[in-house]
Formats: C-alpha cells, sequence, structure tokens
C-alpha cells in the first residue's frame, strides 16, 4: 500500500479525535464558560450541522481543483477552527469555532476516499478506503483517551491546541506524501455533478448509510448508561471500555476493506446482519460484566465492517462525481449520528429499559438490510445484461485513474 495513505491517515486521525473529545471534556467546558451542560451540548451538536453543511458544499467547491491542493486547504481550515476553539472566549465564539472544525471533516473524507483509490490498483480499493479511515478508529483508541487527559490535567484549551499541531502534522504529511495532480475538469460542470446525486441509486446507498450508522449510534450513544447500569461497572471504568469499541472498530475497519475487495456486496450485507444481531444480543450481554465488554467490541466490529463498502457503493452510483457523492456519504453518516441518538432516546425516555436504545438500533439495521437489499434489486433489474453482479467498485472515470509518479 503506497505511504501516502499514511497522510490521509494522520489528517483522519486528527479529525476523529476533535469530532469525539468534546464529549468527554463537556463537564470542564461548562465549567470555565459558566454555561449549563446541555448548553455546552450544544458545542456537539455545532460540530455536527458543519460536517453535514460543509461535507457536499466544500466538496462543489472545490470540484474544478487539485485534490492535493483540495485537502490540504481542507486541513488549514481544520487547525483555523481548533485554534479559534482553543482561544474562544464565551460560548458563542466557541459554537461559531466548532461548526468551522466540522466544515472540512466530510469534504476531507470524501476527497480523500477518493484520492485512496486512486493510489492502488482496482482490487485494492476498499482497503485503501479502510486504511485512511483507520486514522479514525485508532482516534477511538488513544487520540480521544489522550486528548481528554490532557484536557482534564491542563485544561480543555490544551486539548484543541493539541489537535491544532496533529492537524499541522497532517498538512505536512499531504504535501510530502500526497501525488500532485492535475486540476479536475468535469465535462458536466457543478450543475452536473450535482445532478448526479438524483438518481434513485445513489440515495439507496446514502439510504442504507444513515440506516446502518444510525442503528449505531442509537446504542453507542447510551453505553455508559448501559454498562454503569445494567452490566454495574463504575464509571470510571467506561473510557477503557470506549476503547474497546476502538479495538473493535479498527479490526471491522481493517476486515471490511479485505472483504469488500472481493465481494463488496456481500461485505455490507453480512456486515448489517451482524450488526443487527449484536444489538439484538444486547440485553442479554449487558448482564455480566465480561459479556458487557465483549458486546462493546463486538459492537465496533461489525458496525465498522460496513465503512468501506458503503463509501465506496456511493462512490460507484455517482461515478461522474465521486468526490461529492463521497462527502455526500460522510454528511449521511453524521445524519446517521444525530437521527440515531434521537431514536435511541425515544426508547428510553419511553421507559422500555436502559437497553432499549440497542434493540432500536437492530431495527435500524435491519431497515439498512432492507434499503440495500432494495438497490441490490434494483441494480439487477436495471443491468440484466451484465450477467452477474460487479463485485468490485471499478467502474471510475478516467480523472479518477491512478496516479503515476
Amino acid at each position: 500500500m503506497p505511504l501516502a495513505l499514511l497522510a490521509l491517515a494522520v489528517g483522519a486521525f486528527g479529525i476523529g479525535t476533535t469530532e469525539f473529545v468534546m464529549m468527554g471534556l463537556l463537564p470542564d467546558v461548562a465549567a470555565d464558560l459558566r454555561i449549563s451542560i446541555p448548553s455546552a451540548g450544544h458545542l456537539v451538536s455545532a460540530y455536527a450541522l458543519g460536517v453535514v453543511i460543509g461535507a457536499p458544499l466544500l466538496a462543489a467547491l472545490t470540484a474544478r481543483m487539485s485534490r492535493r491542493t483540495v485537502l490540504i486547504g481542507l486541513m488549514v481550515l481544520f487547525v483555523a477552527g481548533n485554534a479559534l476553539s482553543a482561544f474562544a472566549p464565551d460560548e458563542h465564539y466557541l459554537l461559531a469555532a466548532r461548526f468551522l472544525s466540522g466544515l472540512p471533516h466530510g469534504a476531507f473524507f470524501g476527497v480523500g476516499a477518493v484520492v485512496a483509490t486512486t493510489l492502488v490498483s482496482p482490487e485494492r480499493k476498499a482497503r485503501s478506503v479502510s486504511l485512511m479511515f483507520l486514522g479514525l478508529t485508532v482516534a477511538n483508541i488513544a487520540g480521544v483517551p489522550a486528548a481528554t487527559l490532557v484536557g482534564q490535567h491542563l485544561g480543555w484549551r490544551a486539548t484543541f491546541l493539541g489537535v491544532s499541531v496533529i492537524g499541522l502534522a497532517a498538512i505536512a504529511s499531504l504535501a510530502l506524501l500526497i501525488p500532485r495532480d492535475t486540476a479536475q475538469t468535469p465535462a458536466t460542470g457543478l450543475r452536473g455533478e450535482l445532478a448526479a446525486l438524483r438518481s434513485l441509486p445513489v440515495w439507496l446507498a446514502l439510504g442504507t448509510t444513515v440506516a446502518g450508522f444510525g442503528a449505531l449510534f442509537a446504542a453507542y450513544s447510551y453505553i455508559t448508561p448501559m454498562l454503569t447500569d445494567s452490566a454495574g461497572y463504575a464509571a470510571t471504568s467506561v473510557t477503557l471500555l470506549l476503547a474497546l469499541f476502538g479495538v473493535g472498530a479498527t479490526i471491522g475497519n481493517l476486515l471490511g476493506g479485505r472483504l469488500a475487495d472481493h465481494a463488496m456486496r456481500a461485505t455490507l450485507f453480512g456486515g448489517l446482519l451482524s450488526l443487527a444481531a449484536v444489538l439484538a444480543a444486547f440485553p442479554l450481554l449487558m448482564r455480566t460484566p465480561w459479556t458487557a465488554a465483549l458486546a462493546v467490541t463486538l459492537l465496533g466490529t461489525a458496525a465498522f465492517v460496513t465503512g468501506s463498502p458503503l463509501q465506496l457503493m456511493v462512490m460507484e452510483k455517482a461515478a461522474a462525481a465521486p468526490s461529492l457523492a463521497s462527502s455526500a456519504n460522510q454528511a449521511a453518516f453524521n445524519l446517521a449520528n444525530a437521527g440515531g441518538a434521537w431514536i435511541g432516546g425515544l426508547a428510553l425516555a419511553a421507559g422500555l429499559g436502559t437497553t432499549s436504545p440497542a434493540l432500536a438500533g437492530a431495527a435500524l439495521a435491519v431497515l439498512g438490510l432492507a434499503v440495500a437489499a432494495t438497490a441490490h434489486a434494483l441494480d439487477r433489474r436495471t443491468a440484466p445484461h451484465t450477467g452477474r453482479e460487479r463485485l468490485v467498485a471499478g467502474h471510475v472515470p478516467a480523472e479518477t485513474e491512478p496516479v503515476r509518479g
């Protein structure tokens, strides 16, 4: 695998760290800025809103630029947002800075996924995407716990300064390792790129992402009360258990990338089915500490097996606008985050029990499987002459062919 994928993983590590670290720093931020915990929670929403807006917008605005230049520019914006967060004087400035930090998130992963696939041969596309996502999953193992400890001992502002340094390292890595490429020149123009997102197969792929990862976040958003109230863990043990989720996510990400290169659709179906099964078993698994730890690990593994195939499927269905479609998929991930947490909260508020958000997640996973099956049936109906489904996402426009030199 090309060393350039390391540069993408470094950027993903920084983005993953800043996305999730705020959840652990909310009490510190609230105390320092003299606001309530619910008000501080808006900082998480501000980042997610930045991702949803910035992903398709920045991808569309930079569609004719060199992807290497775009990636570096997005990381510059990332560094600026985190540096401004570190020096924000009050809640309103911090909200704006967090929104700014979220803007480059989706576009970076979207454009980065396209770049990753151009660096390898067609039969390794899914694996290359999974290696970029490796930075995101490793952030949950090491980046977020370390950044949280820094914030608790040196102040939350030090955390965002540290993340800014990671962003600077990513900029240097991108400049040194990503091959120079020519400006993108889509023949259809911006309007044509946007039109490529109107097709039903693209929306079915995006819908699978929303339902599939909504299933994850329906349970993961409430994993702490499950571990403390149902499994009997002390609150101080939760950080270590969340690191187990990161381990599982890393395993699932690498496994999904390898399997998807051989059978993309089968990997997606298997991942969604496994996710539904794991979530459905949560009420049983959360009864003892050791089975609860196993459940957290399996949740990360099953969910992230689907990451690479979902990303490639969206890119394949919108081959005329791969960067824009790939970035839109990242917006779908964050919609899944918000929607899944909301649905899990409804189950909890209805008095269905501490583990009820996991059962709601299982239902969402089944919904995702149904959407994916619908997309598969549509593919078979519209392309009967192919004889069999193409399993590797290899249909890409000429502009995405591997960069030489």
